[in-house]
């Protein structure tokens, strides 16, 4: 009987601890789970996949984006000013009723909701999740898996993200081989503003800067701010700043000291391309390069590149290399394109016929490691050039 009573309290251990065993698999701070739902997201469990998404947060739309996953997206913030998003209804975290109606049932945000707004989402049935922006290269997998296993689960999704996160700075660890050897360094400075902001050392942007073959004047700062003082001494020969603040800075007593305001030396751009955590990064890395080192995005051949050539037998036969593909396109000659780009190792997703953000974003890649114009537009150069037996193929260090 004792035996009996042994085994029977035994086996319920082991039982218990095998469900839990499999509970935790699908809590992704450990990694992938084994199964997709329910999957815990910190203190957040989404049971199933969500009918529909309402995304509040700029950068969380382009982590979306990034992964191809916006045909999951119902609403977004007015903050969203992605042009694939255009077509989506505005909304805000105080109107869960409106957020249920259009569909959603799960609410992406970086901005912690207060007590009402939760509650009003709970009686809705609607699962928000908070997402904090990436503060590094590696916490740039923990975003993308965070978002990708809400939206498709912890095994599909963690593994999307993944995927998707390490294609991104796979992409600029090729930029920055190609990067002309210098034996002076060159200092640049990206401003925020006229009045102290700047990307500094501890952040993502100030390791998109280092990954641009250039030092961040501001390294020593931290969390993007650094006294105009400092700055002036650092005396970075290149700055960059977002649309608009260039006649400000120029027009400042203390920042127009700076020799790279002296020069002309200082470039506006995309605001949201050093805000965003999506492709975009990849622009903001080529940008700035690119201004540094002109030849980069001038389609002259740059030496010391890492790519190897490759060949292939009869591609260009099966293709029209006289036509023009681009971003919105959507035809056969498409997905030819796209499985030689895959071919040559430049594709991060599924070939599918449809010349997306994705897809143009490949485009880009194979033309700055062949030395040509990152236009991200196929024309016939450059599918001349994809299907020639002397296109690059992209190698992973």
């Amino acid at each position: 009987m004792l035996k009996r009573l042994t085994a029977f309290f035994l086996s319920v251990i082991l039982a218990a601890g095998a469900l839990t065993a499999c509970g935790s698999k699908n809590d992704i701070s450990s990694g992938a789970g084994e199964k997709d739902f329910p999957v815990k997201i910190g203190d957040v469990t989404i049971h199933r996949e969500p009918s529909g998404v309402a995304v509040l947060s700029p950068n969380l739309a382009d982590v979306v984006l990034a992964m191809d996953y916006e045909i999951s997206l119902k609403a977004k913030s007015v903050e969203c000013t992605q042009s694939d998003l255009s077509v989506l209804p505005n909304v805000t975290l105080d109107e869960a009723q409106k957020i249920k109606d259009l569909g959603a049932d799960l609410v992406l945000t970086d901005k912690k909701p207060s007590e009402a707004q939760i509650e009003a989402m709970n009686k809705a049935g609607i699962t928000v999740l908070t997402i904090r922006a990436a503060t590094s290269r590696e916490d740039l997998d923990r975003l993308y898996s965070e978002v990708g296993s809400a939206l498709k689960g912890a095994k599909t999704g963690y593994e999307k993200g993944q995927k998707t996160s390490q294609s991104i700075f796979l992409t600029i660890d090729d930029i920055s081989r190609i990067i002309p050897h210098s034996n002076k360094p060159i200092t640049v400075a990206y401003l925020f503003d006229a009045d102290g902001g700047v990307v500094t050392g501890d952040t993502l942007q100030g390791k998109l800067i280092e990954s641009a073959g250039l030092i961040n004047a501001a390294s020593g700062g931290t969390g993007n701010k650094m006294p105009v003082s400092e700055l002036l001494i650092a005396n970075p020969q290149y700055i960059f700043c977002p649309t608009g603040v260039k006649a400000k800075l120029e027009a400042s007593a203390e920042y127009k000291k700076l020799d790279a305001v002296k020069s002309g030396k200082v470039y506006e751009m995309n605001p949201n391309l050093m805000l965003l955590q999506g492709r975009g990064m990849v622009d903001a890395v080529t940008f700035i390069a690119g201004k540094v080192y002109p030849q980069l995005t001038e389609g002259t051949n740059i030496s010391g590149t890492s790519s190897a050539s490759f060949t292939t037998g009869g591609a260009s036969g099966s293709m029209d290399t006289s036509i023009t593909l681009k971003k919105g396109d959507k035809n056969d000659n498409v997905l030819k394109m796209q499985k030689r780009l895959q071919e040559l190792g430049y594709m991060f997703v599924k070939p599918t016929g449809e010349f997306a953000e994705g897809t143009e974003q490949s485009v880009k890649d194979f033309q700055l490691l062949n030395g040509m114009p990152t236009t991200g537009i196929a024309d016939p150069k450059t599918l001349q050039k994809m299907f020639s037996s002397d296109a690059k193929k992209r190698t992973t260090p």
